[in-house]
């Protein structure tokens, strides 16, 4: 049995919906039995939709494809993503010290957490990146002194 309430006209009913048998179903409204008839109809037609197409990649006015440069260059000091993806934290603060084996930066790719270490020994200088932040491949995500 499925009930629902409805709320029609400021009036409320409490509809109460029983077997259903063929084409007749027990209905009670507000505790009031009913049979209800309900109408055979064919099932409708499979609609055969097309896929749609992608839409084409943004391109300047002159037909160049649009990419979005990198912000920063990567240095010596530089903690480089290497493959794109989302942080999922960042695990020290400016002025920090950490060794080269320490995780700096976790990063989501591929549905896998990918742990980015610092790669050096060194001193924060910068965190230039955010949890929740989509990054590209090689983009600078820490700067080491």
């Amino acid at each position: 049995m499925k009930e629902y309430k409805y709320k029609i006209n400021g009036n409320n009913y409490s509809v109460t919906i029983g077997d259903i048998d063929d084409n007749i179903a027990q209905v009670e409204v507000n505790g009031v039995p009913y049979k209800v008839e309900l109408d055979k109809t064919k099932p409708a037609a499979a609609v055969k939709v097309s896929a749609p197409r992608p839409s084409a990649a943004p391109r300047t006015a002159a037909g160049e494809k649009v990419i979005a440069p990198k912000t920063t260059v990567a240095g010596p000091g530089s903690v480089v993503a290497p493959l794109p993806g989302v942080v999922i934290s960042v695990n020290v603060k400016v002025g920090d010290t950490v060794k080269a084996a320490d995780t700096v930066v976790v990063l989501e790719a591929m549905k896998m957490e990918n742990s980015i270490r610092a790669g050096r020994d060194g001193k924060v200088a910068s965190i230039n990146v955010n949890p929740g932040d989509s990054i590209l491949q090689d983009a600078v995500l820490i700067t080491l002194e």
